[in-house]
């Protein structure tokens, strides 16, 4: 079972889309992607609202989370969300099987 957080990062004069740019031109994303048990790591950015960029984090299970709270990654987003000052919400969710009455809503 996978788990996904949703972090939406929102600050002001663009400072949580310029925070995410530099998360991944300074390479700190790949790095991220390359942890082990990791799924998905991707920036998005809501079309209403330019001050808050939001992260889709997914992860094989708590382990390989604990293991990311664990590595050298975290002290680089630490430091680029001051240098932003940004400030954070943060969802949680578990993966679930789709049921086979939803998959007709679903165009693949």
């Amino acid at each position: 079972m996978s788990i996904t957080i949703n972090l939406r990062y929102t600050g002001k004069d663009g400072n949580a889309r310029k925070f995410a740019e530099e998360m991944i031109s300074s390479g700190t994303v790949d790095a991220i992607r390359a942890e082990a048990g990791n799924l998905r790591y991707e920036y998005y950015q809501p079309l209403d609202d330019p001050e808050t960029v939001l992260l889709i984090d997914s992860w094989q299970d708590q382990a390989a989370i604990d293991a990311h709270h664990e590595s050298p990654m975290m002290a680089v987003i630490a430091a680029l969300r001051d240098k932003y000052d940004l400030h954070m919400t943060v969802e949680r969710f578990m993966s679930a099987e789709t049921p086979e009455s939803e998959d007709r809503f679903i165009r693949k």
